[in-house]
């Protein structure tokens, strides 16, 4: 390509940047185009935008890197180049033979799972009003990419895509004022994500659909008073929602209080959530706060709702109606301003409908249920989590780089997750440790395969019964046993068998299906099958 053809080009890209600083696109749009672009104007393999967060660079946007990419965290002290990219304005630049560790080893597109033979790197900071916000990289794998010219062209390029980064930033700041007024335009759902910066605890990784309508909704109804129920499967992140919600809440600065009502023993629930006095009971040797005066004036979260005795439901219940609380033992009552966020994995229509939960604690707290998909449901965010959980999984194994096989994607894709995200994270820490435990070489990048994550193990198929305990057929979904003809217990077995049993063939010998029928844990249907004689 010729100057002139090359400058020819520039203009044109940065006509088209211009004509869509003028439009209105959703924020994830809006930096992937500039992405895509900057990778066609440099010609290089592979362009990435990180922004700062705290010691942290997050990728927003990235073309040529692997799926995974937007779910990890680079760690500023641990990644040479990018530290020194902070540190300058001006173009930095890395000859193709800088002994500095690159931040993508083994995640480009078109070298997946190899290390990145000799190529050319740049980048360079980026600020917006006065402050650091990222950096902008750029890679190409032929050397001499990014000579003098294309290193004072990325320069003249960087006041653009500040400016690009600011008014996406600006757009979602007034998309959010605007939800929050008047509640959602058509389309507004799928770009309402918020902003997720600060502590590294409120963070949530996902770019699916279904995750950023729920935390659009979380931000609508985070600034009013309203109590919220979350609902969802063991492992979705019920309390980090939770903690989100507070975090949005005109209570941010007042205290989050949370609460395991599973937790609890029933002798001691009420203490525990309304506090005692001296001499209420055996052991009350001094006056106690309970939970809700320690969230006073912020947010009660109570998690595992459903698990709550029948006593302490109806004092839950004067509580939310009133605004009061009475400690055990107390003659007055105290007054409280607590918001109150509940969750459950149980389905508290049913435990009302069998009398395990009253049905007007059940309409208090559910005035704003919020269902949260499970990870089967959203689609790409499985490897987008599983590359988050790979960097930490990387940093604290002391690894050059740890990555995916394209067979491992695609295994993880397929799975149905039964334990969401919390099983997702230790399905990729025991593999990063099965596959230590084999001898890599740290200073090589590992490559998790399929067989590391050790999935099927999860979805075994049904065995073959081999009691002999008397167990009658399942006919039309109904079960029946035959007489007893041993002890209670032997008659309780049979009975276990045989609806493990049925479970298992109506699914399909799915066990982790089984298991979210039968509403147990899947760890401890495996452990009840080996005892039932079912397993090995």
């Amino acid at each position: 390509m010729t100057i002139v053809e090359a400058s020819h080009a520039a203009a044109t890209s940065a006509l088209l940047l211009c004509a869509d600083l003028g439009a209105e696109l959703p924020q994830a749009v809006r930096l992937q185009r500039l992405v895509d672009l900057l990778r066609t104007q440099f010609g290089c393999g592979a362009v990435a935008l990180l922004r700062l967060e705290e010691e942290r660079l997050r990728p927003v946007a990235v073309t040529g890197l692997v799926s995974d990419a937007l779910g990890r965290r680079f760690a500023v002290g641990q990644h040479p180049r990018l530290a020194a990219i902070l540190t300058r304005r001006e173009v930095t630049c890395f000859e193709h033979d800088s002994q500095l560790p690159d931040p993508y080893d083994g995640l480009l597109d078109t070298l997946v799972g190899e290390p990145l033979p000799v190529h050319d790197c740049m980048g360079v900071a980026l600020h917006v009003e006065g402050r650091p916000w990222g950096v902008l990289t750029l890679d190409a794998l032929a050397t001499g990419t990014f000579g003098p010219a294309a290193r004072q062209r990325l320069g003249q390029w960087v006041p653009l895509v500040e400016a690009v980064v600011r008014v996406a930033r600006l757009e979602q700041e007034l998309r959010t004022l605007r939800m929050a007024a008047t509640g959602p335009a058509e389309g507004d759902l799928a770009l309402a994500t918020p902003e997720r910066g600060g502590a590294g605890e409120l963070e949530i990784v996902g770019e699916s659909p279904a995750l950023k309508r729920l935390l659009h909704e979380l931000s609508v109804v985070a600034a009013s008073e309203l109590p919220v129920l979350l609902l969802g499967e063991t492992g979705v992140g019920k309390e980090l929602f939770a903690r989100l919600l507070h975090h949005q809440s005109p209570r941010r600065a007042r205290p989050l209080v949370h609460v395991n009502c599973a937790a609890l023993p029933e002798s001691l629930a009420e203490s525990e959530l309304f506090g005692h006095v001296r001499g209420a009971f055996s052991g009350a040797v001094s006056d106690r706060a309970g939970r809700f005066e320690a969230a006073e004036g912020g947010t009660l979260f109570l998690d595992e709702v459903g698990e709550l005795p029948l006593s302490v439901q109806a004092k839950l219940l004067r509580t939310l109606q009133n605004g009061e609380i009475q400690r055990l033992g107390a003659d007055r009552p105290r007054s409280v301003h607590v918001r109150v966020i509940a969750a459950t994995n149980r389905n508290l229509r049913e435990q009302v409908a069998s009398g395990a939960f009253r049905a007007d604690l059940y309409h208090r707290l559910s005035v704003y249920p919020v269902p949260i998909p499970p990870l089967r449901e959203r689609g790409n965010d499985v490897l987008v989590l599983a590359g988050r959980f790979l960097e930490l999984n990387r940093a604290r194994l002391g690894l050059r780089s740890l990555r995916l096989s394209p067979d491992a994607q695609a295994a993880l894709r397929r799975y149905r997750w039964p334990g969401n995200v919390r099983e997702l994270e230790h399905v990729i820490s025991r593999a990063a440790l099965k596959a230590l435990s084999r001898g890599v070489d740290r200073n090589e990048i590992v490559t998790l395969e399929a067989g590391l994550l050790d999935l099927d193990a999860l979805d075994e198929p049904v065995p073959t019964p081999r009691s002999d305990a008397p167990m009658a057929p399942v006919a039309g979904g109904a079960l029946s046993l035959a007489a007893p003809t041993g002890t209670l217990r032997d008659a309780v077995d049979a009975c276990q068998r045989q609806v493990l049993n049925a479970a298992l063939v109506a699914h399909g010998g799915n066990w982790a299906q089984a298991a979210r029928t039968l509403d147990v844990d899947p760890s401890n249907l495996h452990k009840l099958a080996r005892r039932l004689g079912l397993k090995g």
